[in-house]
């Protein structure tokens, strides 16, 4: 049976460091069990409780299950694998030990952080991209981070394709699953990410289905993405022109997704992210028309 969740980042509560000032946690798990749903992701390392019996506390005493951590890894740098290792077992155990044993590393590029994938977010060129030893390098680094968490807690891990990162397109997403052990690393298909960088997330959702372990559902309207193409903003513009609409809004077609993960038997978690910077807009009212229309769906 999918359940849906909700996260940290539909509160402007993001891994960059930004102006503004987001909510806090109690604020935000308030709002998420006010408006209908039944768990959340983690948010960054310190936003929830880092320890198990009070992070438990904090969700038990709002009926809401914790079902996955972003943990973001710069994995183009061998370098930066063991401390990314690191890193995402902490997290990992912070869940596990908590008693959520379902939930999933949410493994991702370190988005931002380069320049020119950041300015580009939503058009990227061919040239932009990975060579064939740094795809190896990246593979590797998802794998070893993967393997690391599996041996270490059991959790599984998921990899989330993000625009403003080396694994963006629909081609470099099809890259990275052929390059990565399908037993230790899954996909997290976010419908705004794939949408807002070239694609149809129906094409994914049916090419990677055994690979499609996690899923997040996000919009892009596709107005202020053509804008965002046009006037050349960067990936943190968009964002703030509000290029993850709410659900319904844009050019993601939920309803035949919802069908498609119907016919596939998909009984997972769906996560409702709609990103937005800190502090901008109402988060809640947002929340509740996104759960409102997801459950115009059927769900």
């Amino acid at each position: 049976m999918i359940k849906i969740a909700n996260a940290p980042c539909s509160w402007g509560v993001l891994e960059f460091d930004l102006d503004g000032k987001a909510a806090g946690f109690e604020q935000v798990l308030d709002e998420i069990r006010d408006t209908g749903y039944e768990g959340s992701e983690l948010g960054d390392w310190g936003f929830m409780p880092s320890t198990p019996a009070e992070l438990k506390k904090e969700l038990d005493k709002r009926k809401l299950a914790m079902v996955g951590a972003f943990v973001p890894v710069f994995m183009k740098d061998k370098t930066k694998h063991v401390a990314g290792a690191e890193v995402a077992v902490k997290t990992a155990k912070l869940m596990a030990d908590a008693g959520y044993t379902n939930a999933f590393i949410v493994l991702a590029d370190d988005n931002g952080s380069v320049p020119e994938r950041t300015q580009n977010a939503g058009r990227v060129t061919v040239t932009m991209g990975l060579s064939a030893e740094e795809w190896k390098t990246f593979a590797d680094g998802a794998n070893f981070v993967a393997a690391e968490v599996k041996a270490k807690t059991g959790l599984r891990t998921v990899f989330h394709h993000h625009c403003a990162g080396y694994v963006e397109t629909p081609e470099e997403i099809d890259q990275l699953m052929a390059l990565t052990d399908p037993s230790l690393v899954g996909l997290v298909l976010d419908m705004g990410h794939y949408q807002f960088g070239g694609g149809d997330p129906m094409t994914a959702l049916v090419k990677h289905q055994a690979r499609i372990w996690h899923i997040h559902f996000k919009d892009c309207q596709p107005e202020i993405a053509a804008n965002s193409r046009a006037e050349g903003w960067d990936y943190f513009q968009s964002v703030g022109k509000g290029v993850f609409c709410e659900l319904g809004k844009g050019a993601v077609d939920f309803p035949a997704i919802v069908a498609e993960l119907a016919k596939q038997k998909y009984a997972g978690w769906i996560v409702v992210e709609q990103d937005v910077l800190p502090g901008m807009g109402n988060p809640k009212v947002c929340a509740q028309r996104n759960r409102d229309y997801i459950k115009s769906l059927g769900l």
